[in-house]
């Protein structure tokens, strides 16, 4: 009996003892908690002290992480400056490539050069910048008058006695004729005579080396003949034209006369220009019909 009351006296100062060492961990939790400060382990039992660890790391202190804070803050600053330069660089860049079209980009969107068609050929992909509400896709201007700086080179390469200029569509009729006025050039608009650049036996017959095509849709003899004879075509693509068969691609709305107006007016000057050829060329509001 009195071992048994023993016993019950031990186990009753054990409970105490281990309902003492937790109190002084909740105790510790409470004291560190609002410091940010958290505990990475707390063990109660005998022999072993409380093992403190900051939250951030074992070991900092409220002086080094302030440190680290400011510096962190410091990358990121430099991280935003460097993000405006570079969109400050990109537009820098845009403004000089404007400055440096052929024409002002307003001309270009007043003649809508950039305006495409419903149908987009896997050819003209590359080119179209996007498709309007009504399903017009359109070119993108910049890739328009890098297009035709590369045709107006292409095209300074060739005398006018060696280029003809086809363009049986009706709306290019009057600055195709002022075209050929001013370069020399010779043209087809209402008719191109199957064969005359295949067939030597015709009396019409003659030899090109360059064929420039408006259309290839309704140009198509015309370009199926310079193909045959193994002479260049440099060709005006709209987004429903194919490109094949072509050495030099002009891209643009190759259906509207302003367009086309724009079109061979860039051709014509620097036609003249690179061949010293003094002609009075009509402003680009003449070509375009706003005059």
């Amino acid at each position: 009996m009195v071992e048994k009351n023993i016993q019950v006296e031990t186990d009753k100062k054990v409970a105490e003892k281990e309902s003492l060492d937790t109190s002084e961990t909740d105790e510790i939790k409470k004291k560190i908690a609002p410091l940010g400060v958290y505990p990475n382990t707390l063990k109660g039992t005998r022999g072993h002290e409380p093992q403190i660890a900051e939250y951030g790391g074992k070991g900092k202190s409220l002086e080094e992480k302030k440190k680290k804070l400011l510096e962190r803050a410091e990358e990121l600053k430099k991280k935003v400056l460097e993000e405006v330069s570079t969109e400050d660089l990109k537009e820098q860049v845009k403004a000089k490539k404007r400055a440096e079209m052929l024409i002002p980009l307003d001309e270009y969107v007043k003649a809508g050069i950039y305006l495409g068609t419903k149908v987009v050929t896997p050819e003209m992909k590359p080119f179209v910048y996007r498709r309007r509400a009504d399903g017009l896709a359109i070119f993108n201007t910049d890739i328009i008058d890098e297009k035709l700086k590369e045709g107006v080179e292409y095209l300074n390469r060739f005398d006018a006695k060696d280029v003809i200029l086809v363009c049986k569509r009706q709306a290019g009729w009057k600055a195709a004729e002022k075209f050929r006025e001013l370069t020399g050039i010779k043209i087809f608009t209402k008719k191109y005579p199957a064969g005359i650049l295949t067939n030597t036996s015709l009396p019409n017959f003659f030899e090109n080396e360059l064929t420039i095509v408006t259309d290839h849709w309704l140009d198509k003899n015309a370009l199926n003949d310079t193909l045959t004879v193994n002479k260049k075509v440099l060709m005006i693509c709209d987004t429903n034209n194919f490109s094949k068969g072509a050495d030099k691609i002009i891209i643009g709305n190759n259906k509207s006369p302003k367009s086309l107006g724009v079109i061979f007016y860039i051709l014509s000057r620097g036609y003249c220009k690179a061949h010293g050829i003094e002609k009075e060329i009509p402003d680009l509001d003449w070509w375009t019909g706003e005059e």
